[in-house]
């Protein structure tokens, strides 16, 4: 089982957009991982979930297209807000045997990753940034490894 997690793009500041839809430059850094992804691989993806947030929601369906089951997979699912605890999702990983991709925010990831290759929420492992792609992979029951990591700045265009 494989799981990618996603920092959204870039996002209007509240007070220009409160509802902080993603910038120009963070659909364009999200477009680029999209395009890396499908021709690079694709990904074999049964579920997209999202926090709800919009930046989230929009990240989502740019990447879907790159996955195996597409925009048809974009779901809104709680517990991704920046501050939630990380062990309900943790749990729910453990059981799912499926690929998942998770959008989401920060603190929340960096705790996600932290918990699921430590065993310690509060450790520094993965610097995210936005539009980042994170994929672990589980080996055997409860034990996750760092599969790969891709920024799009690391994409030329």
């Amino acid at each position: 089982m494989q799981i990618y997690l996603v920092q959204h793009g870039e996002s209007k500041p509240e007070e220009i957009d409160p509802e902080r839809t993603l910038t120009e430059s963070g659909s364009s850094d999200v477009q680029k991982i999209a395009d890396f992804l499908r021709t690079s691989s694709g990904l074999q993806v049964t579920e997209i979930w999202h926090s709800g947030k919009a930046r989230a929601q929009q990240t989502a369906e740019l990447l879907a297209p790159c996955t195996s089951a597409g925009t048809k997979a974009v779901m809104h699912h709680d517990g991704l807000a920046p501050k939630d605890a990380v062990e309900p999702i943790k749990q729910e990983l453990e059981q799912a045997n499926r690929n998942v991709m998770i959008v989401g925010h920060l603190p929340f990831l960096g705790r996600l990753v932290a918990f699921l290759l430590t065993g310690n929420s509060d450790n520094d492992v993965v610097a995210f940034q936005f539009g980042c792609v994170v994929c672990l992979k589980r080996e055997n029951a409860g034990e996750w490894r760092l599969q790969w990591m891709i920024v799009p700045k690391f994409l030329q265009g």
